[in-house]
C-alpha cells in the first residue's frame, strides 16, 4: 500500500522548498507532516509519539535556520522522523528501520542534514558545543548551532557537563529543551519537579519582559530605566521562582517556557533567538503523541507500538492457538519478585527502562525495593555498588549497549571492590530494527578483561531463572553478569523450580563424534536446530552449553578438546575478544591444536533489520551453523526444499 503525502508536503524535497511557503501555509504543512507520520508508522512500524510531539518545532527550525549549513543536532533521535521527511527522505520514509532501508535515527552517512549520529541519550549538547567551538575557530560567525534535547535526556550527567562548559565557552549556540514529561516511561527525579515548577510558576523571563516593556514606556530615558529594569528583574527572579536561575547560574540565558505546538510563536521566537549571541536555552512544552488522541493518553504504550489501525487504534499482535514462550525481560521481571519475596536484601535498579526491562512489575508490587534512576547509567552502577556495601543484593538492569556508558563505574566501583552487584544486561546481541547504536555486541569482550567478573548467559528461560537465583546466594561474593537477548525465549512452560548453578560450569547437552559445538547463551538453540538438520547427513556433533564465558568450565573444555578434533564456537557477541576468543586462549594455554571455527558478530558495524535477517547476515543462525558443520566435516550441503541434504565430499 503506497501512502501519499499531502499536497504541500509532496512539494517539500528540502528545507529550501519549505522556506518558499507562507506563514499561513506552515500550519497546513505541519498538519500534513503529522498525518504522514501517523500513516506510515501505522503500516510500517517505528517510534511514534516522540516525532508527533515535535512536528511544529521541526517545521519551525528548518524554516528559520539555514540547514544544513546551520547545524541541527537531535538528541537520541526518536523524534527525528519529521526532520527526515523534510530533508529529502519523504519517499523513502516507509523503509525506515527496515533491512537495507533508512535508519531509525539521524545518521551522518545517510544525509548531510544529519549532522551527528545519535541513538543514545544526552549527547546533543556536547556535540553541538563542539560544532559551535569549531565554527568560532574557523571564523564562521554566521553559522548557527542548535541542539534539541528532551527533558528525559536532560537528566543525564553528560547534559549538565556540557552545559557547564557551554556557559563559559563564549560560543553562539541554542539548546531547545523539549519538555513533554516523558521519555519511554514517565520521567523521574528532582529535575522533573524543577521543570514542572518552571512550567506552572511565573518565570524569570516573563517578569523580565514585563519590566523591560514597562520601563521602556517611562519618560525618564529608555537606556537608564531599562538598565535599572535589568537589575530589578535580577532581584525579582528569586522572589518569583526560587528555582528559576538554574540554567542562568550556568551562564546560559533562559527563555520560556512557550507552547511547543504554537507554530507562529515558535517561528517568531526562533527568529529572535537567532540574533541573540551566546549560549541560550529555549524551554518548550509539548505533548508526546500530539495529534493522535490514544498516543497522547498513553504515551508509554505508544512510544513504539508496532503496527496498528490508525482509525480504531488497535495494535496488531500475533495470535497463537498454543501457549508461547515469554520474553526474556518478562522472565526477569517476574523472577526477581519471586526471589525478593524470599530474600529481603534484594533490590532492583534501572536507568529509565522499567517497561523495557520489566522491572515495572516489581515497582508496582514492591515500590520501596525497585528504583528508576532516570537516564543515568553511571549513577545506576555506582548506586548499586553503594547499596551492595551495606549487604543488599541489587539487580541492576541495563540494556547491553547502554551498559557501555557505565564501564568505568563497573571497573572502579564494582569490580575492584568485589561487590556482588548483579548486572542484568537486557538486549544483548543483535537487537534488530534500532541498529548499530543499540546492538548489544560488545559486553562479553569488554567485561571479560576485568578481574573479579562472572559472565554468564542463559540458553533458555529456565537457565535465566537459575542464574538469577545463583547470583543472590551468599556463596557468591563477586560481580555477576547475566546477559540475555531481546524477544522471546524457548519455553512456554517457563516457571520452573529454581536451582543453584555451580559458577563456572556448563552443560553437556549432546554426545557426538568428530565435531563439537560450544555455544554461549541463546544461540545454543540455533546450534541445537543445526544439529537436528545435519543428522540426515549422518553427522552427530557434540553440543556443550558453556553457560559461563568467565570463569570457563575447564573440565568440559578439556573433554571437548580431547574428544573432538574440530570445534565450532557460537555466540551473539563480537568474535573479536568474545567467547570464542576465550576458548582459543584456553587452548593456547593448554597446548591444544584442534581446528576451531568461531561464529558470532563480525568485526564490522551491523546495520538494522529484523533479528532473523541479522542473524543470517552475520552467519550464526541455524542454517549458518549447519553450513559450518558441513564445512569443517568437508561435506557439501545441497539445499532441497526446506531441508539441507549433505553429499559426500569430492576427493582429489
Amino acid at each position: 500500500m503506497e501512502i501519499q503525502p499531502g499536497p504541500l508536503l509532496k512539494r517539500i524535497d528540502s528545507p529550501t522548498d519549505l522556506k518558499k511557503l507562507s506563514r499561513e501555509e506552515l500550519h497546513q504543512l505541519a498538519d500534513e507532516l503529522r498525518q504522514y507520520i501517523i500513516d506510515v508508522v501505522s503500516v510500517h512500524g517505528g517510534h511514534f509519539g516522540a516525532s508527533l510531539g515535535v512536528v511544529e518545532l521541526t517545521t519551525a527550525l528548518h524554516y528559520v535556520y539555514n540547514t544544513p549549513y546551520d547545524q541541527l543536532v537531535w538528541d537520541v533521535g526518536h523524534q527525528a522522523y519529521g526532520h527526515k521527511i523534510l530533508t529529502g527522505r519523504r519517499d523513502n520514509f516507509p523503509t525506515n528501520r527496515k533491512y537495507k532501508g533508512l535508519s531509525g535515527f539521524p545518521k551522518r552517512s545517510e544525509s548531510e542534514y544529519d549532522t551527528f549520529g545519535v541513538g543514545h541519550s544526552s549527547t546533543s549538547i556536547s556535540a553541538a558545543l563542539g560544532m559551535s567551538i569549531a565554527a568560532k575557530y574557523k571564523g564562521e560567525k554566521d553559522r548557527k548551532v542548535v541542539a534539541v534535547i528532551g527533558d528525559g535526556s536532560m537528566t543525564a550527567g553528560m547534559a549538565f557537563e556540557a552545559m557547564n562548559h557551554a556557559g563559559v565557552a563564549n560560543t553562539d549556540m541554542l539548546i531547545v529543551l523539549n519538555d513533554n514529561g516523558i521519555g519511554i516511561d514517565p520521567n523521574v527525579g528532582a529535575l522533573k519537579e524543577y521543570l514542572t515548577d518552571i512550567t506552572t510558576s511565573p518565570t524569570y523571563n516573563k517578569v523580565k519582559d514585563d519590566v523591560w516593556k514597562l520601563m521602556g514606556k517611562l519618560p525618564v530615558g529608555k537606556n537608564f530605566t531599562r538598565a535599572m529594569g535589568h537589575k530589578l528583574a535580577e532581584g525579582l527572579k528569586g522572589m518569583v521562582n526560587s528555582n528559576a536561575n538554574l540554567f542562568e547560574a550556568l551562564k546560559i540565558r533562559y527563555f520560556g517556557p512557550i507552547d511547543g505546538h504554537n507554530l507562529a510563536k515558535l517561528v517568531d521566537t526562533l527568529k529572535d533567538l537567532r540574533e541573540i549571541p551566546g549560549p541560550k536555552i529555549l524551554h518548550i512544552i509539548t505533548t508526546k503523541g500530539k495529534g493522535y488522541a490514544l498516543a497522547e493518553k498513553d504515551q508509554t504504550k505508544w512510544h513504539a507500538p508496532g503496527l496498528f489501525d490508525k482509525v480504531t487504534g488497535e495494535i496488531f499482535k500475533k495470535k497463537f492457538d498454543t501457549p508461547q514462550p515469554p520474553k526474556y525481560q518478562d522472565v526477569f521481571g517476574h523472577t526477581i519478585i519471586e526471589l525478593a519475596e524470599k530474600n529481603e536484601k534484594i533490590f532492583g535498579v534501572t536507568p529509565a527502562m522499567p517497561s523495557g526491562s520489566s522491572l515495572k512489575f516489581m515497582m508496582e508490587k514492591m515500590p520501596d525495593r525497585a528504583i528508576d534512576v532516570g537516564i543515568c547509567e553511571q549513577h545506576a552502577a555506582t548506586l548499586s555498588a553503594g547499596m551492595a556495601t551495606q549487604g543488599l543484593r541489587v539487580y541492576c538492569n541495563i540494556y547491553s549497549s547502554f551498559m557501555q556508558r557505565a564501564y568505568d563505574q563497573v571497573v572502579h566501583d564494582i569490580a575492584i571492590q568485589k561487590l556482588p552487584v548483579v548486572l542484568c544486561l537486557d538486549r544483548a546481541g543483535l537487537v534488530g530494527d534500532d541498529g548499530p547504536t543499540h546492538h548489544g555486541c560488545y559486553d562479553i569482550a569488554y567485561f571479560r578483561c576485568i578481574p573479579n567478573m562472572i559472565i554468564s548467559s542463559p540458553m533458555n528461560e529456565s537457565e535465566l531463572r537459575n542464574l538469577m537465583y545463583t547470583a543472590q546466594l551468599e556463596s557468591n561474593q563477586l560481580p555477576f553478569v547475566i546477559r540475555y537477548p531481546r524477544g522471546e525465549g524457548m519455553m512456554p512452560e517457563w516457571q520452573t523450580p529454581m536451582e543453584e548453578v555451580q559458577i563456572g560450569t556448563g552443560r553437556k547437552l549432546k554426545e557426538g563424534k568428530d565435531v563439537a559445538i560450544l555455544s554461549f547463551g541463546h544461540p545454543g538453540n540455533f546450534a541445537a536446530a543445526a544439529i537436528r538438520e545435519v543428522k540426515a547427513a549422518g553427522i552427530t556433533p557434540g553440543h556443550y552449553d558453556m553457560r559461563f564465558a568467565k570463569p570457563l568450565d575447564e573440565v568440559l573444555l578439556h573433554e571437548a578438546c580431547q574428544q573432538y578434533p574440530k570445534l565450532i564456537t557460537v555466540e551473539d557477541g563480537t568474535v573479536e575478544g568474545g567467547f570464542g576468543s576465550a576458548i582459543l586462549e584456553f587452548m593456547a594455554k593448554h597446548g591444544y591444536k584442534n581446528d576451531v571455527k568461531i561464529l558470532g558478530i563480525p568485526d564490522r558495524l551491523v546495520e538494522h533489520g529484523t533479528p532473523k535477517e541479522l542473524h543470517q547476515e552475520c552467519g550464526y543462525d541455524a542454517a549458518a551453523i549447519a553450513q559450518a558443520i558441513y564445512e569443517v566435516m568437508q561435506v557439501a550441503a545441497i539445499p532441497s526444499g526446506n531441508n539441507i541434504i549433505a553429499t559426500p565430499p569430492v576427493l582429489s
